[in-house]
């Protein structure tokens, strides 16, 4: 087993690393095709990047295990296992849009040690060692002392598959009433991070993988949130916690 603190510096050396040629070879042009659906895009920018990570890692850590989005499933012997999320939010990086990051997180069997992500567009990264707190570019993060719902500003994504997405929007109409607004920026784990960072209160989101979420999760925990994190990942400020998960509850989320 490895310090904590230390596998969260190698994730913050590797994602931000490769992060900035992400957006350097996005600015080049690439090809890119569909996974599940016509929503769902992938990019040769997102096979270069999980290569990249793995080897990068690798180099200093040969015995751990792997699980990426894009296809890598390696076990280890070290009981360290890298979960990957190449490019986060795709379609951002699609559209030259802020709100793609690369994520790299570190688990045992029980649970995320730790974590980074890096934003290409905001050259901003995050990252967080359990039980030693969250950081922006080195400054500590902390959730907003916010205490009224009706006045947070709450993040959320949708499904690639449209039944589910019609779900989604029919549930909205039961949140927006609820509290001050809605923001959809993109990628899972940059959501989560703006919640750490106090950008926005509270996040939620169904249906996500471990790769989408490990790192994000992990960083808000660590920044004060509350944070569930099975079928339906969630993440919010302390004093409105308790509301927002009934309002989740209530409208079906």
């Amino acid at each position: 087993m490895t310090d904590s603190a230390e596998l969260r510096k190698l994730a913050e050396t590797v994602a931000s690393t490769v992060g900035r040629e992400v957006a350097t070879r996005r600015e080049g042009g690439f090809s890119f095709t569909t996974k599940s659906s016509t929503s769902d895009v992938v990019t040769e920018i997102d096979t270069w990047s999980e290569d990249t990570v793995v080897e990068m890692l690798s180099t200093s850590r040969p015995n751990d295990g792997f699980l990426g989005e894009e296809g890598t499933s390696r076990s280890g012997t070290s009981g360290i296992t890298w979960v990957i999320d190449p490019v986060d939010g795709t379609t951002n990086l699609l559209y030259n849009l802020q709100g793609y990051s690369v994520s790299i997180a570190a688990r045992t069997e029980e649970h995320v040690i730790a974590g980074a992500v890096f934003d290409p567009v905001r050259d901003e990264l995050f990252s967080a060692s359990r039980g030693q707190g969250a950081w922006l570019d080195g400054n500590t993060l902390a959730v907003t002392p916010i205490t009224d719902l009706s006045i947070a500003l709450v993040g959320t994504g949708f499904s690639y598959l449209a039944e589910q997405r019609r779900a989604q929007a029919e549930a909205l109409m039961t949140l927006l009433p609820e509290v001050r607004d809605i923001r959809r920026g993109g990628g899972a784990a940059i959501m989560l991070c703006e919640v750490a960072s106090g950008r926005l209160d509270a996040c939620y989101e169904r249906g996500l993988s471990p790769w989408d979420s490990a790192a994000g999760v992990l960083i808000a925990t660590e920044a004060g949130a509350i944070t569930h994190e099975e079928e339906l990942v969630y993440a919010a400020a302390p004093g409105i916690a308790k509301p927002f998960a009934a309002l989740l509850q209530t409208m079906g989320a």
